[in-house]
């Protein structure tokens, strides 16, 4: 299974939030042997958004994205994905249900915050997804997510994003297999080895430095367990390994 990930918000590019969604999500994504094939950041753009999701469920078999979800002037992740898919927006009642349940219990453990600053959402834009979308509740939060084809909508709030990938991680998996090796061996000695490890199998090898006293990294995959397993073999009997939790 190939997918996209696509983070958004100007956060992002400004360097103000830092981008941990991304990793996580490609860490849980190799895990269950799906294919992270793009990842990328763009600002809160509509247009750019909805162009990206547009052609990217084209070219994989699933794009997440991240971030810009809400009611607020900058929250046009939902507009742009129904864009993409040529939808309009509208209101979900199963979402609006579940933003006026958050609001309320917010207003009975925060009633001094909801007084003092006067508080008010809109939940008709906080629940408002593209028509024909599935809608992902929020657990954590209060904007929800969705659905709608092969495009997940999540939140960028981290918390939130994992706990909505929790309902749809089920839905993503793959045939890609993947050993590590730890070596010291540095890199700039090992490129003939990995020359003839790429003439020899159909894998996929990446050399990872580290920092020292840490052990370089070899991660090898592909999509043939017997493939993978003979090159890490094959390179096991080459280099120098080591136990990475050996001090």
């Amino acid at each position: 299974m190939k997918v996209g990930l696509l983070t958004i918000g100007d956060e992002l590019l400004s360097g103000d939030t830092e981008n941990t969604n991304a990793s996580w999500l490609a860490r849980q994504l190799s895990g269950r042997g799906a294919s992270v094939e793009r990842i990328l950041v763009v600002p809160d753009d509509r247009s750019l958004i909805a162009e990206t999701v547009r052609e990217w469920t084209q070219l994989f078999d699933a794009v997440i994205t991240t971030g810009g979800l809400g009611g607020t002037h900058d929250d046009v992740t939902m507009d742009a994905v129904a864009a993409a898919f040529d939808r309009t927006v509208e209101v979900n009642d199963a979402a609006r249900e579940d933003v006026l349940e958050t609001m309320a219990a917010y207003r009975e453990e925060h009633p001094e915050l909801v007084e003092r600053y006067d508080l008010r959402v809109d939940p008709d834009a906080q629940a408002s997804i593209p028509a024909g979308a599935r809608p992902l509740l929020n657990e954590v939060g209060l904007s929800p997510g969705c659905v709608l084809e092969n495009s997940y909508v999540l939140p960028g709030i981290p918390d939130e994003m994992r706990a909505m990938f929790g309902q749809v991680a089920e839905t993503f998996g793959g045939d890609r297999v993947t050993r590590t090796l730890y070596t010291p061996v540095p890199e700039g000695a090992m490129g003939e080895t990995f020359t003839e490890l790429h003439e020899r199998f159909d894998v996929i090898a990446g050399s990872y430095p580290a920092r020292r006293p840490k052990p370089n990294r070899i991660k090898i995959s592909g999509t043939d367990q017997t493939a993978v397993n003979a090159a890490t073999e094959w390179l096991d009997d080459r280099i120098e390994t080591v136990d990475p939790t050996e001090d």
